[in-house]
This record gives structure tokens, C-alpha cells and sequence, in this order.
């Protein structure tokens, strides 16, 4: 008897798949737990780590390890470890392997300064699914300008040597900002020239603590659809994402994403948060368990948050390309459901650079 053949298809067609199934029944497929706030840089533009150390006790191990069970009883497949840095926490090693013997796909996020033998060979041993490291700067001088800690960008080309050397699923990253847009070109090419593709993201939000410090750094508008037009990988990434995607919202719900209906966050105190960027309301894990918060408390925040009548983006057929936000709202705003107006230009001239011709404004 022949055995059965398993059909191959491509990670985006199995993660599309997935997604799409768990956003019917509402599964936690993917989250992302930060470990710890604390970092050993200083960056100029950090939106998570201005005014957000407390006194408060991060989890422990054991309280993690039991966050884990939890959620991947529930269906968590995707889980993202990111920080500030978790390579500064004494136990990262244990908290790592704990996720990868649960069975997730794990991601992490660092700034590799931490990077050392230990952490290689764990990671050799636990393969990620990935690992990106942000690169501020193509010289020293100009990262640890951002960085603000002398030293900081050797110990980064250190950190991604050691990666590389045992041939990890690392990518490069980077914040561009005015600080550093000179050197996306370098950095681009240090990127392909070491067999690594190269992300960058032009847009910088308010710090979580409701500094607005790091928007002096923001590049205008017209800069980053320039940025765009100049990358024609990048360029041919947002001409389909538009044909894919454009036109209105299809529910006048206030989160539109998946954020409550197949993904989560949660901060280094066990508080269960909608997404990276929207922290409030949130759900104590130390005194519930992660089904109650997912179903009862999520599952009544998004169905009854609804925007307003007259809320500017309900009607705009480009909020695909802008990433509007409730989240971003509030940290920019102090409100929910005010559009941020920074991301409405952006998203406009990315849409006329796209078309070849002005985009008339009707709705975002």
C-alpha cells in the first residue's frame, strides 16, 4: 500500500491558513511576552523603556513557566520574546529553552550587544524561527549616538558575528530616524553583503509612558515615502499590499486587527495587554489565568469598543497602507479613536507615489 503524500505549500500559505482558522474561532495563535523592560542601552527614540522600570517584581521563572502552559493550552503557536532586552535577564536561557520545549515557534528580538557563546550555543541547540537585531547605525559613530553608551556598536557587529558564524536565522533591522537616514545605504549593504535581508521602519511613536521625546526624531511625510520610492523591493512590497488590501474598513469595531481576536501581549508583570501598543485595560495573570482574560475579559473589550459615527477612518480606503491605531491614538492623543494624523499623510503619499497621481482625501 502507498503511503499518503502530504501536499507541500509554502510557511505563508500555512501561516495564512492558520490565521485565518483561528481568527474564525477566536484561538490565540500568536502573542508576545516581554521578559523585562530593563535594557543596557539608552536609546534616544525607546518607546518602551522611558519611565516604565517599577518597583514592581517581574515574573519569575516559575511564574513564566506557568504563563506558558497556559497559553499554549489555549493554542499559542507564534511566540515573539522581546524587551526591552531580554538577554539582560540572569535566566534568559532558562526562559527561552522553557519556550521551545512548549513547542512554540519562537522569535527574538534583541540588540545583540548580549550576544556571547552561551547564548550561541543555546540558540544552535533551540533553534529560533528567527532572530532580528537592530542596527541603528552603519558606523559607530552614528549608533551609539542613538544608543547613548560608548562601546554599544562593536559589541552589536560582535553579537551578529557570532550568529552568523553558526549560520542562526538572523535579519537585520533598523529604526530610521533623522540620526541616522544617511546611512540606510550602508547599512542596507552591510545587511545584503553578509547574506541577511534587510527591514527597516521609518515611523516612531510616542513613548508607552506618554512622552512625545522621541517624535523630534521623526522623519517627515514626504522623507519616508522617499525612503519607499528608493527601495524597489520595498516599493513592489507596498504596490501589492495595496492591491491586496485596499478599500474600507469591514466592521465598524475599534480594533480592526487581530489584537484580542487571534493575538496578545504580555509585559514583564503578567499583564495580559491587546498589543505592543495598547497596554490599557489590562487582565493581572498573577491573580487570573490566561483563558479568562483571552475570553471573557478581551472578548468584551473588543465587542463592545465601536468607533464613533463620524470617525474619519471608517470610510477611507487606504487605512491598510497608514496602520491607524487605537493604541497609537491614545499614546499620541490621550484618546482611542482620533486618527493620528502623522500616519494619515504618510499613508496618502504612499498611495499617490503608488498610483501615479493624487489620492483625493475622503475618509483618513
Amino acid at each position: 500500500m502507498d503511503c499518503m503524500q502530504i501536499p507541500k505549500i509554502s510557511y505563508g500559505e500555512f501561516s495564512h491558513f492558520i490565521h485565518k482558522d483561528a481568527s474564525k474561532k477566536r484561538i490565540p495563535i500568536g502573542g508576545g511576552f516581554e521578559p523585562t523592560f530593563r535594557c543596557n542601552l539608552k536609546c534616544v527614540h525607546c518607546y518602551a523603556t522611558k519611565g516604565l522600570k517599577s518597583t514592581r517584581q517581574e515574573l519569575s521563572l516559575q511564574e513564566i513557566c506557568k504563563v506558558f502552559d497556559e497559553i499554549s493550552n489555549e493554542g499559542c503557536l507564534w511566540l515573539l520574546i522581546t524587551g526591552g532586552e531580554p538577554l539582560i535577564r540572569n535566566d534568559f536561557l532558562d526562559i527561552y529553552t522553557n519556550a521551545k520545549k512548549r513547542g512554540f515557534i519562537v522569535s527574538l528580538f534583541t540588540n545583540g550587544t548580549l550576544v556571547n557563546t552561551d547564548i550561541v550555543d543555546c540558540l544552535r541547540k533551540w533553534r529560533p524561527f528567527n532572530i532580528e537585531i537592530t542596527l541603528y547605525g552603519a558606523t559607530k559613530k552614528t549608533y551609539e549616538s542613538i544608543t547613548r553608551i560608548p562601546g554599544s556598536f562593536e559589541k552589536c557587529i560582535q553579537g551578529i558575528d557570532l550568529l552568523l558564524k553558526e549560520n542562526l536565522p538572523l535579519r537585520l533591522k533598523s529604526i530610521i530616524m533623522t540620526l541616522n537616514r544617511h546611512e540606510i545605504d550602508e547599512l542596507r549593504y552591510f545587511s545584503k553583503s553578509h547574506g541577511m535581508p534587510f527591514l527597516f521602519d521609518p515611523i516612531l511613536s510616542p513613548a508607552l509612558n506618554g512622552s512625545k521625546s522621541p517624535c523630534k526624531y521623526r522623519l517627515t511625510p514626504k522623507q519616508i515615502v522617499e525612503l519607499d520610492v528608493a527601495d524597489p523591493e520595498r516599493f513592489k512590497s507596498w504596490k501589492e499590499y495595496l492591491a491586496d488590501f485596499r478599500g474600507k474598513p469591514s466592521s465598524d469595531k475599534l480594533y480592526i486587527c487581530g489584537a484580542g481576536e487571534t493575538s496578545f501581549f504580555i509585559n514583564p508583570y503578567g499583564e495580559l495587554q491587546l498589543c505592543v501598543l495598547s497596554r490599557s485595560p489590562s487582565y493581572d495573570l498573577r491573580q487570573g489565568a490566561f483563558p479568562d482574560g483571552w475570553y471573557s475579559f478581551f472578548g468584551e473589550i473588543r465587542n463592545k469598543s465601536k468607533v464613533r459615527r463620524n470617525f474619519r477612518c471608517r470610510n477611507c480606503e487606504l487605512i491598510s497602507l497608514c496602520g491607524q491605531c487605537p493604541g497609537w491614538s491614545y499614546l499620541e492623543y490621550g484618546n482611542w479613536d482620533t486618527p493620528v494624523e502623522y500616519l494619515c499623510q504618510v499613508a496618502h503619499l504612499r498611495a499617490e507615489a503608488i498610483m501615479g497621481n493624487r489620492t483625493k482625501k475622503k475618509g483618513g
